[in-house]
């Protein structure tokens, strides 16, 4: 692929994903001179002495403590190294590599008072692969992701530690390795460089893909389910949508027609058993309500990943010259903090919808006897599905819990002059658990699915949908009929890696497309 130019505007979430798979980046000559006129301003306000957060003054609660032209180079290598304060598990290169594709974005739109050159160091450690070691906790989302920001920075000037290829180095060793000179921080650009979202918003970009491709792996998870139980397609059909206008529940129930399209599998129009359980005659009002919420989690990512977000902002005007900073707040994560909440609440039901499914197929009880109880013709000395669906049960509730709004939460710091913050990088930290679940427990219905598909089959059962028949040879690429009790883990890790990396989902939309 060409490199991806960047210029703080039009990069999307498929710009970030394909960065993070390892596509080149540089940083666009058009914006440079922008970049090179706020800098030349910060240049001049420290040489005039002029009051200016973060500047010329300390920061945080320490806005009234005066610094010195001589040490503000001092002032913002002390600011990074005393802010590199996280702690937990480090977060993954591909996360760690939308940070800093991030970071980059937002200083190139010119607003930042940063050098190009720090740009281009956060670039080139992007495409030769030199990754930070970030801690995943310490962000409280206001004053921006400071503490990860600051493990993200220390490398840049030759400190903290740094991945590459496979080997955690210091800081200053994975530089040179690649031929990277460590940064001497200038005037305002530790500052810059810790104060912002990069962390939530580099997540959420990557969480928000995984969300889509979870959404319709869902609905075929559904298409598949309803075949295995000898469901009714009759709730899906268009007329009824039609008059509850929600365009992404529209939108699901005409997915779930054509991924259902040609089954012999279903129950007749004309039997007396005329509706499904909620869980599978409510798909569209349910998994299109939650479509909703990821693409409001995907609007606001976008418009994130091409915003300035730290402080102070400089402005210079292009006719007189005049110099303004303006301390402000562009750094608050509220509406990350939100959108990942939402988002957390969405892939919760759909894990809810999901499990129950599953509980469907298992238990022949619920199911009418169409399927074998636990899935398995030798229930007693075999248990078939049964704890399979406890792995999903367990995950379910498991999600409830971290649903709760992160958001809903703040705590004072900073000597109570940063007085309310978003938890955003909470956030978008739970909504990876719970899409990591959620994933997990779309992966055991589709498993079940396939087991329930077999036995139907046996009995006479006939084809399957167009696109039903696609996932159901997909997952029998990778797990066999279970017949006898075997070890399930590794197949579920098989299955849910189809369901994440959202192979189910393309290999089904090119067989509709066709």
């Amino acid at each position: 692929m060409t490199p991806l130019k960047i210029s703080g505007e039009n990069l999307t979430l498929d710009d970030v994903s394909s960065v993070v798979d390892g596509r080149l980046v540089v940083l666009d000559p058009q914006a440079i001179p922008a970049i090179k006129r706020s800098r030349a301003a910060v240049e001049q306000l420290v040489a005039e002495g002029r009051v200016a957060y973060g500047i010329t003054t300390g920061f945080g609660r320490f806005k009234d403590k005066i610094i010195s032209a001589e040490e503000t180079r001092q002032l913002q290598l002390n600011l990074v190294r005393s802010h590199a304060a996280g702690t937990g598990p480090d977060l993954d290169e591909h996360t760690v590599r939308a940070m800093l594709l991030a970071r980059a974005n937002t200083l190139a739109l010119g607003f930042s008072g940063v050098r190009p050159v720090v740009i281009e160091t956060l670039l080139a450690m992007l495409n030769r692969r030199v990754h930070p070691r970030v801690p995943a906790q310490g962000s409280l989302g206001a004053s921006g992701d400071l503490a990860p920001l600051a493990h993200l920075t220390l490398p840049l000037v030759g400190e903290g530690e740094a991945f590459y290829d496979g080997e955690r180095l210091p800081g200053s060793q994975a530089l040179a390795r690649v031929g990277i000179q460590p940064l001497v921080l200038e005037a305002k650009e530790g500052l810059a460089l810790l104060n912002g979202t990069a962390m939530m918003v580099g997540m959420g970009s990557l969480l928000v893909r995984r969300a889509i491709n979870l959404a319709l792996t869902a609905d075929i998870a559904v298409g598949l389910t309803l075949e295995a139980l000898h469901g009714t397609d009759r709730a899906y059909d268009e007329r009824v949508h039609a008059l509850r206008p929600h365009p992404r529940q529209i939108d699901s129930a005409a997915f779930l027609r054509r991924v259902i399209q040609g089954s012999e599998m279903l129950r007749p129009p004309d039997s007396p058993n005329v509706q499904d359980a909620y869980t599978l005659r409510c798909v569209p009002q349910v998994h299109g309500a939650c479509r909703d919420s990821i693409a409001y989690a995907q609007w606001v990512i976008e418009i994130e990943l091409n915003s300035v977000n730290d402080n102070p902002l400089i402005f210079v005007d292009e006719n007189s010259g005049e110099i303004e900073v303006i301390s402000a707040g562009n750094f608050h994560g509220e509406p990350i903090a939100l959108a990942m909440d939402y988002m957390k609440l969405a892939l919760t039901e759909i894990g809810n919808m999901s499990e129950r499914r599953t509980a469907q197929m298992v238990d022949a009880n619920s199911n009418g006897g169409v399927l074998p109880m636990f899935l398995t013709e030798k229930g007693g000395l075999e248990s078939g599905f049964m704890i399979a669906h406890y792995t999903a049960a367990a995950l379910a509730s498991e999600n409830k819990v971290l649903a709760h709004p992160a958001s809903a939460d703040t705590i004072p710091s900073s000597a109570n002059v940063e007085d309310h913050v978003s938890m955003g990088a909470t956030a978008a930290r739970q909504a990876e658990q719970i899409l990591t679940h959620t994933e997990t427990i779309v992966a055991i219905e589709l498993m079940a699915a396939a087991q329930g598909v077999d036995f139907r089959r046996r009995n006479g059962g006939g084809r399957l949908g167009q696109g039903t028949q696609v996932a159901y040879d997909l997952i029998r690429s990778k797990i066999p009929f279970v017949g006898e009790d075997v070890y399930l883990s590794p197949f579920i890790e098989e299955v849910r890696r189809l369901v994440a990396e959202g192979t189910i989902k393309r290999a089904v939309e090119v067989k509709l497309d066709q």
